[in-house]
């Protein structure tokens, strides 16, 4: 038994999706799956999503690769291509890798020239993928090209010049290099307009609820609920004082649980639908609500406030952190 629960909304993860589907089109969009979907459960997400419509996912790792059952008709790509030591996984699976390095693409050709494979350029990350200048040196000729990607480096600032400046270099090189379909576009590379999408877009934070409609709800459960008179503090350090005699109830919620440090008086829950102040310091296991105005008794469950912009800005972290931080220690529903 815990403590802590985290529901997801696949309603609300379906439409986000088709959401991105429908701004892509005539394009098509698949999803980013990588770190166990973002936190939420990959195979519950590949799940829902495969039942949505969408056809094409995407993972870190030959591991991650190997944790799902993907369903029929499906295609799944591993963004971190093939490393010393995985060609056997890589051969054994069904996933298809997504080369990066002349090393990769010399194994993959020696391994398996006539299995299609998917190749990343870099056109101004400077992260993973060939230089444009590799992959139009004829390194690529004969291979069975699905996809050709690229990542851009500052699509979440539209105004940016590496924005368009990327785009005409990936344009360059799709031109030269011959590959069934072009991606370039994660979440905020949607949002910069269909000169942008190319045939597949790889949405992540935006089927998870960063800018659209919510899918996680945290709950967790009061396991004790204090009298604290007034001018006494609450947890380390004494960071908060009582003005008042108060009611206090204790969660089994920290920072283990990605509920982070930085939100210390600065969080919030939701106690029979009434709005109540974190107070204190989160701590590991534990963290400290004021509900001297709501009917919060030992044993509730309450709700954790958890607008992912909001929450990411009172803790300072980026929204990736949040959904990627909340840990195993929930008992995970879907509704």
């Amino acid at each position: 038994m815990t403590n802590l629960r985290l529901t997801i909304d696949t309603a609300a993860l379906a439409a986000n999706w088709r959401a991105c589907a429908t701004a892509c089109a005539p394009g098509t969009a698949g999803a980013a799956v990588k770190a166990d979907g973002y936190g939420l459960g990959a195979q519950t997400v590949v799940d829902t999503l495969a039942v949505a419509g969408c056809r094409d996912f995407f993972v870190s790792s030959w591991n991650e690769a190997a944790a799902l059952a993907m369903p029929k008709g499906t295609r799944l790509a591993v963004l971190h291509g093939v490393q010393a030591g995985e060609m056997g996984a890589a051969l054994a699976s069904d996933a298809v890798p997504v080369l990066s390095t002349p090393a990769q693409v010399a194994a993959w050709r020696a391994a398996a020239p006539e299995r299609p494979c998917d190749v990343m350029v870099d056109t101004g990350i400077n992260r993973l993928g060939l230089t444009p200048a590799e992959a139009g040196s004829g390194l690529l000729d004969g291979l069975a090209i699905d996809v050709l990607h690229s990542h851009l480096a500052c699509a979440d600032r539209p105004d940016s010049p590496h924005n368009p400046a990327q785009l005409a270099a990936f344009r360059a090189v799709v031109a030269a290099v011959p590959a069934r379909r072009a991606a370039l576009c994660n979440s905020a590379g949607i949002r910069l307009g269909r000169d942008y999408y190319c045939d597949l877009t790889r949405p992540g934070l935006a089927l998870y609820g960063g800018g659209t409609s919510p899918v996680v709800r945290l709950h967790a459960r009061v396991i004790q609920v204090r009298a604290v008179p007034a001018g006494a503090s609450v947890g380390y350090g004494a960071t908060w004082t009582a003005a008042r005699d108060s009611r206090v109830a204790i969660l089994n919620l920290g920072y283990a649980d990605g509920y982070a440090r930085a939100l210390s008086n600065r969080g919030a829950i939701l106690a029979a639908g009434v709005r109540c102040p974190v107070v204190g310091r989160v701590s590991m296991d534990l963290c400290a609500a004021d509900v001297t105005a709501a009917p919060a008794a030992e044993g509730d469950w309450v709700e954790i406030a958890f607008d992912l912009a909001a929450t990411a800005r009172h803790a300072n972290l980026s929204e990736y952190e949040l959904l990627t931080g909340l840990g195993h220690r929930y008992a995970r529903a879907c509704e």
